[in-house]
């Protein structure tokens, strides 16, 4: 490997001499050719392990304004593979940025585990603009919802202005359209001073098609193993030390340039590596590292579809040491309780009872055996803590990877709405919110993207029509290049929060996060204190959590219609804090504050009830918080 601390990509010197480094070994020669403020070549320099580096001296060199290409065996031009901003899009020039930013987050170090709360938006259609400034406006009100930390579905820049990320080409480019190195920076730095975490998505496990450049230069990608997306990536064949050394780069990069404060991996599932020391795992390592150095909370959040904990499990138990993953079991058991959908990977779901496991253990399937793959599944997590999973009821994935881009608010009443946030905020494990569904949002969210390709438009087209053979939904999927999806998808914030019934969602969002901050997290986020009961036959299930001076009872009802159950509650003076029933129909009695149970007591339940009930020695103080 390389010896020389060379930093890949476009460095500025003090001198305004601009230093260049990039692994290119299968060019016999490479020049940087500066398009602008001049027209000029410089030489870069080769050595043994492929890389070619050098110093660009002019008189006229002001590295703010420099674009430039670099020319490969003095023949074709490409775009820098570290390229730090690429204003005119993935075909154009890169640019040289430098570092200098009034940042002022001195007195950050991030939060801990157990405190985030996170809420997951896009860019591009977050807000009318788009543009990591404009979220900034946006900031007080996530603050005023109870949201610790949000988190940026991909922002390395992709083909043309509409996309949801994940066709990027160049890692450690911020996109153009959304304002661009600076504009995140300004971003970050805000979220900061507002208490607010900043997670990214980031793409490790294949690259778009369009504007994807690096096979020119390197062994970047590997025939051996085959992604659903593309080309995969070569983290374990020859050369694979100089494209881990291009990745691990990328990632502390958004660390130390941009102060992000955590990476959601994408699918690491499709990240095929099977060396004896995998690319994930030494990424884990050099992260902690970095953590140490900067005495700052770095996290990685991976997204598996292998339910596999040796990702989260620590290095002591033979894992990597990774410090959550998306938990999508979590998400299939509460989606499928509630909308009766069985079709595609939901096959595996629907019980009650893998709802209640999902709330205990984790993973649903965890070594059992999946209709869906034919095959046993996972393996165990129910021995690991809360705070290693993360949990929805929405997520780009699930809302946009449906024919239409439908919400969950499309397919249920708002009750069901509301117990299905109470069912993910109120768990032990750290809860995500997909932008808008705090108030009721009903904008689409399908897929969009903007090439430039015609075949490569049509490649897509088709492939989302494949997508949904194995689903029964209705209607067929808006076409993608359109720029009416991408606009369908823009959030209505202003237009829904004019309504009582949106801000009554909001308001409840609001209270289950306040309950979770105030109570559950300090008292009762330990699993090992938790009673899950499901209640036979129906679709109800109990959590008791249980202290040696205070208790936390609560109720889902999954069912549609209403019932009348003799309830669990163990004995003693109870407080209700939560009632989700806020239009109480004609046969539903509201329950009084205080109840005082025997041990088990007839209560009536709403259709898609969720009642939660605390007991402390001053439970006459306990406030009702909604």
């Amino acid at each position: 490997m390389h010896d020389k601390e060379f930093i890949l990509g476009a460095t500025p010197l003090e001198n305004n001499d601009i230093e260049f480094c990039v692994w290119a070994p299968k060019a016999e020669t490479v020049d940087v050719h500066v398009i602008s403020p001049f027209d000029g070549y410089f030489p870069l320099k080769g050595d043994e392990w492929g890389y070619f580096t050098g110093t660009a001296t002019h008189r006229d060199l002001v590295p703010a304004n420099v674009r430039y290409m670099y020319r490969l065996d003095k023949g074709m031009e490409r775009p820098d593979p570290a390229s730090r901003f690429q204003p005119e899009g993935v075909h154009g020039p890169s640019a040289v940025i430098e570092d200098g930013f009034d940042w002022t987050d001195d007195n950050w170090f991030g939060l801990p585990l157990d405190h985030y709360i996170f809420y997951e938006l896009h860019v591009g259609t977050f807000t009318p603009q788009g543009t990591f400034d404009k979220i900034i406006s946006y900031l007080d009100y996530l603050v005023d919802l109870g949201i610790t930390a949000i988190e940026l579905m991909p922002v390395a820049q992709f083909p043309g202005n509409r996309n949801w990320g994940y066709d990027g080409v160049y890692p450690f480019a911020v996109q153009n359209s959304y304002g661009g190195p600076k504009g995140l920076k300004r971003l970050v730095d805000a979220c900061h001073q507002k208490g607010l975490a900043v997670v990214l998505d980031v793409v490790y496990n294949h690259l778009g098609p369009e504007g994807n450049y690096l096979n020119d230069f390197g062994f970047y990608f590997s025939d051996r193993y085959r992604t659903p997306w593309g080309n995969h990536i070569n983290f374990d064949g020859p050369y694979s030390d100089e494209v881990r050394r291009y990745f691990i780069e990328n990632a502390v990069d958004w660390f130390t340039r941009y102060h992000i404060d955590a990476l959601r991996l994408d699918a690491v599932h499709a990240i095929m590596d099977f060396s004896a020391m995998p690319f994930l795992q030494e990424l884990t390592q050099i992260i902690g590292q970095l953590g140490r150095k900067y005495n700052r909370k770095l996290h990685l959040f991976p997204e598996s579809a292998a339910n596999d904990v040796r990702l989260i499990k620590s290095p002591a138990d033979g894992g990597y040491g990774m410090d959550a993953q998306w938990n999508d079991d979590f998400h299939h058991a509460l989606h499928t309780v509630l909308t009766g959908e069985k079709d595609g990977y939901y096959t595996d779901f629907g019980h009650i009872d893998q709802m209640a496991k999902a709330l205990t253990h984790g993973f649903v399937y965890d070594g059992t055996y999946s209709e869906f793959r034919k095959r046993r599944h996972g393996n165990y997590s129910g021995d690991l803590p809360g705070q290693k999973f993360i949990v929805f009821s929405q997520n780009h994935d699930q809302v946009g990877n449906r024919a239409t881009g439908d919400r969950l608010i499309h397919l249920v009443p708002e009750s069901a709405i509301t117990l299905a946030a109470s069912v993910v905020l109120l768990s032990p494990y750290l809860p995500l919110l997909f932008m808008g569904e705090e108030y009721g949002e009903t904008a689409p969210f399908p897929y969009f993207v903007s090439h430039s390709d015609p075949e490569l438009i049509q490649a897509v087209r088709d492939g989302r029509q494949k997508e949904f053979e194995s689903f029964k939904w209705e209607g067929s999927p808006p076409d993608p290049q359109e720029i009416s999806t991408f606009e369908s998808a823009r959030l209505t914030t202003k237009d829904c929060m004019a309504s009582d019934r949106n801000q009554n969602i909001r308001r409840y969002y609001q209270a289950l996060i306040r309950l979770r901050k105030e109570v559950l997290i300090p008292a009762f986020i330990n699993k090992e204190h938790m009673e899950v009961k499901v209640l036979k036959p129906h679709s109800v299930i109990c959590v008791h959590h249980l202290q040696e001076h205070e208790s936390l009872f609560m109720i889902f009802n999954f069912a549609s219609r209403m019932l009348n159950l003799d309830i669990p509650l163990p004995e003693g003076v109870w407080q209700k804090v939560v009632d989700n029933n806020t239009e109480h129909s004609a046969d539903y009695k509201p329950l009084p504050r205080q109840i005082v149970s025997p041990g088990e007591i007839e209560l009536p339940l709403a259709p898609y009830a969720c009642l939660v009930f605390i007991q402390t020695p001053d439970s006459d103080k306990t406030e009702e918080i909604f």
